[in-house]
């Protein structure tokens, strides 16, 4: 009888730029290992849904970043960017709700885009500079990836949607995630995109020891108030 093997976790935030460029390398350099993971969303919960989280008997780690840590975000993002070949266009958030975002991208992971919403949310923030958390933008980007675009636009609203975002922040808290990109494999966590590689790797070694999954051939080339915390190189919230 073989072994159950372990669902490899991402944890990724549309708000993060580390987690952009995470996600961006996770699906070109390691396609195989994207496809057998579950991609689960982590953002900073608005007054309602922290509410219902601490009914829920979870908690989400909030650590203050210091002026100093925000300008070396914007430095390092921008670096390894350009080591990437991107551009950066730095989005200005205003009293941003991230549960307009994520709980669209819940409802787009059901018709099988998370995949697509998850890339197409990054590029409209991250090289348009676009407002994510706001509904008609995300009606836009229902709207090019052929879904329902009052759904998605008016997830935020919608009060089974909340639940089952309460029930994404319990993950959070479940699986001890504190910043992100964070990726978990079996007992083994790795926080940043420098420890990308490591998790990979650690996908690929269970995969080729399992005789009935054999893994496949490595991918080509490469795709400030409240925060989670950002100690980290390649990694914050």
């Amino acid at each position: 009888m073989p072994r159950q093997r372990a669902v490899p976790r991402v944890y990724f935030s549309l708000r993060s730029p580390y987690s952009w460029l995470a996600c961006a390398e996770l699906t070109s350099r390691y396609p195989d290992v994207a496809r057998a993971s579950e991609w689960r969303p982590f953002w900073e919960p608005d007054a309602q849904s922290r509410r219902m989280l601490t009914e829920a008997g979870g908690d989400f780690p909030y650590v203050a970043m210091s002026r100093a840590k925000h300008l070396y975000v914007l430095q390092d993002v921008r670096r390894l960017a350009k080591e990437r070949g991107l551009t950066v266009s730095w989005p200005l958030d205003r009293d941003p709700c991230w549960e307009v975002p994520h709980l669209a991208y819940l409802l787009a992971r059901d018709e099988g885009r998370g995949g697509d919403f998850i890339e197409a949310a990054s590029r409209t923030r991250w090289a348009e500079g676009g407002d994510i958390c706001d509904p008609s933008v995300v009606a836009g980007l229902a709207a090019g990836l052929t879904l329902p675009q009052e759904r998605l636009a008016k997830a935020a609203s919608d009060p089974g949607v909340r639940e089952r975002g309460v029930a994404a922040l319990l993950d959070v808290h479940k699986d001890g995630v504190f910043g992100v990109p964070f990726f978990v494999h079996g007992f083994e966590k790795f926080w940043g995109l420098d420890r990308l590689a490591a998790f990979a790797a650690s996908v690929r070694g269970e995969r080729a020891g399992d005789e009935h999954h054999a893994a496949p051939a490595s991918g080509g080339p490469v795709m400030p108030a409240e925060a989670s915390d950002q100690g980290h190189a390649g990694g914050c919230g």
